[in-house]
């Protein structure tokens, strides 16, 4: 007996893609075209992705800005690059950075000021600041941030 829907076999397949990973509707619809899929046949196995509950775009940022902030140690700035590059909406990538912890972030921008730190040789004592700010900079950590983690009294 043939299936009723013939775009079952990919559903199934965008079912398991979704399942084991959170997705952003970006790397899902490029997945489903990945399948020679037409656009009508895309935007509705989308939408049907999205009333089932696998693929929702405010979880998938804040899941995402989460992780690149424990996992990757990166600042608020790389965390919305990243999120751009995803194209997600402006309304929930204000929502994921948000959603990240003020204490954890700082805990976390401090140990990798720490980190960082230690590895610095050599030079004067503001050559050292300077690089080491620099270097908090590419993790994506706003200046305000790291003056304050560096001019923050020692424990």
């Amino acid at each position: 007996m043939a299936s009723e829907n013939p775009l079952e076999p990919y559903l199934q397949k965008i079912r398991y893609y979704c399942s084991y990973q959170e997705r952003s509707h970006r790397e899902v619809k490029e997945k489903l075209y990945s399948f020679g899929l037409r656009k009508q046949q895309v935007e509705g196995l989308l939408s049907q992705m999205i009333e089932e509950d696998y693929l929702n775009e405010q979880r998938f940022a804040v899941t995402l800005a989460r992780g690149k902030l424990r996992m990757n140690h990166w600042g608020r700035i790389k965390i919305k690059q990243a999120l751009k590059a995803k194209q997600v909406s402006e309304y929930n990538m204000n929502l994921a950075l948000r959603s990240i912890d003020e204490n954890e972030y700082m805990t976390i921008l401090k140990k990798t000021a720490e980190k960082y730190s230690s590895r610095l040789k050599g030079g004067t004592a503001f050559m050292r600041k300077q690089k080491l700010i620099q270097s908090l900079l590419s993790k994506g950590f706003e200046m305000k941030a790291i003056l304050e983690t560096l001019d923050a009294p020692s424990d």
